[in-house]
């Protein structure tokens, strides 16, 4: 490997140390239960690749190729050689062959994606890379070679067309209702893929608190004295736990428009990911190899995803989820329990006593400050 403990381009590099290699590994080894059965099944269809090529045409793929070639920095021996490095190192991991390129691009915003139809590129953000450090920076490379290896960047850049497409038809109703439904179970998707995207970092990097600081980091700043691994993870279950049903509907509504789950939520599943026994038996090497895609069975992996919808919410702390449990369990009194699980939107008042007549609806009494942001870069990747 290649941590030699010393300076490089100003980056001091960690304490050399041996990071297991998962020859021939599968994709499907890291990937969520509904992200893999997604792509397992798009996989499994007869000449999608070639279609899809085909659309390359129509996408902006070559543009932005173009366009990171003539305003960013490509990385290089000769250019951010620390991240070339790291780069090779987690293709050497991750056993992908070939090295997909990778660009710098001046832009304060943290972030990083991988995009490409044809071939892959990963692009990351001046603001990401002064942010991080280098095994922080090691991990979010690993997270965008998971992409790569997952194929994921062949579907995002499908999304980030169609998009760009539902703005262009928003005047035609029905069309940019058929657009914005696509839209939104891609962004679904999306959403788990990026799980899927943090485990592949965690093989990589296979340091778990690198990629809890990363995380925090990209919460909260350069601020890790301020900030604390178990406070931070405290914030997501409070967020899951918390609240009646309105904020359970709150929350769908906040993450709709969303590519990305929220920073504590991947915090969260990352965590309880490293803490199975999936990950100790990757670890210990017992994973799928590529050579048993082809063998991969269409109707087990959505059984898988299937299932773990269903534990997801069994086991949620989430209102509406727990309501949709006991539903499903045969639990009774449910006008009652929903009445209950909505008190906000009668102040509180006791179910046994008739709420005062307020024509004012829940949302103009809360001021505008206290609406959380909405999501302005909802293709951002980290």
């Amino acid at each position: 490997m290649s941590d030699n403990g010393h300076q490089q381009n100003g980056h001091e590099n960690v304490p050399s140390r041996q990071r297991r290699r998962f020859e021939g590994i599968s994709s499907r080894t890291y990937e969520h239960p509904a992200d893999r059965s997604a792509l397992v099944a798009l996989r499994k269809l007869s000449g999608f690749d070639t279609v899809f090529k085909a659309l390359s045409g129509l996408l902006p793929e070559r543009s932005l190729r173009l366009l990171f070639l003539s305003d960013s920095v490509r990385v290089s021996d000769a250019q951010f050689a620390h991240l070339n490095t790291m780069l090779r190192d987690a293709c050497h991991i991750l056993d992908l062959e070939k090295v997909p390129p990778m660009y710098v691009a001046q832009d304060p915003q943290p972030n990083a994606m991988c995009i490409g139809l044809d071939e892959p590129i990963i692009v990351v953000t001046t603001g990401l890379v002064e942010l991080l450090d280098e095994e922080e920076m090691r991990a979010v490379v690993g997270h965008e070679v998971g992409h790569a290896l997952s194929g994921h960047a062949v579907y995002r850049t499908i999304l980030l067309f169609l998009t760009n497409l539902a703005l262009r038809v928003a005047w035609i109703p029905l069309g940019n209702i058929a657009i914005m439904a696509i839209v939104t179970a891609l962004r679904e998707w999306f959403r788990k893929s990026e799980l899927s995207a943090d485990r592949a970092g965690l093989l990589v990097g296979q340091d778990l608190k690198a990629s809890m600081r990363g995380l925090m980091k990209l919460a909260g700043g350069n601020h890790l004295h301020e900030m604390n691994v178990d406070a931070f993870l405290e914030q997501a279950e409070e967020y899951e736990a918390g609240g009646d049903l309105r904020d359970s509907v709150l929350k769908i509504l906040n993450t709709l428009p969303r590519t990305h789950p929220f920073t504590t939520v991947r915090a969260a599943e990352l965590k309880k990911w490293a803490e199975s026994r999936d990950y100790q038996r990757i670890m210990d090497g017992h994973y799928p190899r590529r050579t048993e895609d082809k063998e991969t069975s269409v109707s087990d992996s959505f059984r898988q995803s299937a299932a773990s919808y269903a534990t997801d919410v069994k086991n949620s702390k989430d209102p509406l989820m727990k309501l949709v449990s006991d539903i499903a369990g045969g639990a009774g009194d449910l006008g009652g329990r929903v009445r209950r699980g909505f008190g906000g939107f009668a102040g509180g008042t006791p179910k046994d006593q008739t709420a005062p007549n307020d024509q004012t609806a829940p949302e103009d009494r809360t001021s505008p400050k206290d609406q959380p942001p909405r999501d302005s870069t909802p293709e951002d990747d980290d």
